[in-house]
């Protein structure tokens, strides 16, 4: 992966640091989001904003540019699961493992005896039991399953130095006035519309009327929808969703941490509140085996800084009880073994009623 961090200007800077989230749901948003940036001391049209972010994105400094769709609300399930694979059988049992479908992710890690991690990402959660007794029967190793308890932080931002400090634009407000619904389940049109966005909306200056035409709807529904989701947290964030590994954010530190239990809830906010912690969950431990139940994620642009980061975190765990060096462990990634991302159309179409 090629790292443009060094050869990015100021002003792709400014666009990276402001608008990893809070994009205006405007008809015209790129005008609002133009004017927010001259608010900031860098000048450029709605035509050239535009233009940059779809320069931005096909040097792959970005990996798109829209919303970042929090698939646990839109229906099924996902959950982390460890397990050994033996030097002499890694590649086959990563070949084995990569195989299923359900697998969306899945990376080598650094520890003595859990050395493959993988994401399961389903429609039904009862099939999570099933997948993990295939790979079992299949693989000839134990898995080690690890779902999310509690969520401290999903954010996945990655600032730069450079013009305007990151999250100070926030433009999110801007738009129609819409009010949350307590619905969990997905219209046929939401369920279409998710679909349609989660690989990135059109880089154009209209980019929900563009998504509207794709769907044959409403530009005024997409709006409210899209603005509705992002307050009712189906959409975490709309805005540019940046390559890391290009920004040179290469070093991917997964922290864990044998934490007390009745400390848990009060560690989990204070470590979130970390803007480097880009994930934060707390997870069952598996006696004699991990004794670890929550993770922190930490991303570095060079060694030294991820290690400086998670020496923070420590830190921030030290104020609240005593951390021995036996309470935790760091376990960076050695090898992306597969990367495909969540696939939402089966979880949306499980989660998708007539009922509004």
């Amino acid at each position: 992966m090629q790292q443009v961090d060094a050869e990015l200007s100021p002003t792709d800077r400014a666009i990276l640091n402001a608008f990893q989230g809070g994009f205006p749901v405007v008809e015209r948003p790129f005008e609002a989001a133009a004017a927010a940036l001259a608010d900031h001391g860098v000048e450029l049209t709605a035509t050239e904003l535009c233009e940059r972010i779809q320069t931005l994105d096909e040097n792959g400094v970005l990996s798109r540019f829209g919303a970042l769709v929090n698939a646990q609300e839109i229906g099924g399930n996902a959950s982390l699961v460890a397990m050994h694979a033996p030097a002499d059988r890694f590649d086959e049992i990563a070949a084995q493992v990569n195989s299923y479908r359900e697998v969306a992710h899945n990376y080598e890690r650094a520890h003595p005896y859990l050395n493959m991690w993988f994401v399961v990402s389903v429609a039904e959660e009862s099939r999570i039991a099933g997948v993990l007794s295939e790979i079992e029967d299949e693989t000839g190793q134990k898995t080690y399953n690890l779902p999310k308890q509690q969520e401290f932080r999903v954010e996945a931002k990655f600032y730069l130095d450079g013009p305007i400090e990151g999250g100070v634009i926030d433009l999110s407000d801007l738009g129609p006035d819409v009010t949350p619904r307590d619905r969990t389940t997905l219209t046929p049109q939401e369920r279409d519309l998710i679909l349609e966005i989660q690989g990135g909306f059109p880089l154009t200056e209209s980019p929900y009327e563009a998504i509207a035409s794709a769907l044959d709807a409403e530009p005024a529904w997409v709006r409210e929808t899209i603005k509705r989701f992002n307050i009712e947290g189906k959409i975490r964030r709309v805005g540019v969703i940046p390559n890391h590994y290009a920004l040179g954010y290469t070093e991917n530190g997964m922290t864990v941490w044998n934490v007390p239990d009745d400390v848990v809830d009060t560690v989990g906010p204070e470590v979130a509140g970390l803007n480097f912690v880009t994930h934060c969950y707390q997870r069952p431990r598996h006696d004699g085996v991990w004794p670890y139940n929550f993770f922190a994620m930490t991303h570095g642009r060079s060694e030294e800084e991820s290690q400086q980061r998670i020496e923070q975190v420590r830190d921030v765990m030290q104020e609240y009880w005593d951390v021995s060096d036996d309470d935790w462990d760091s376990l960076f990634s050695t090898q992306i073994l597969k990367k495909t991302g969540i696939r939402l159309q089966e979880r949306a179409a499980a989660n998708t009623t007539d009922e509004t």
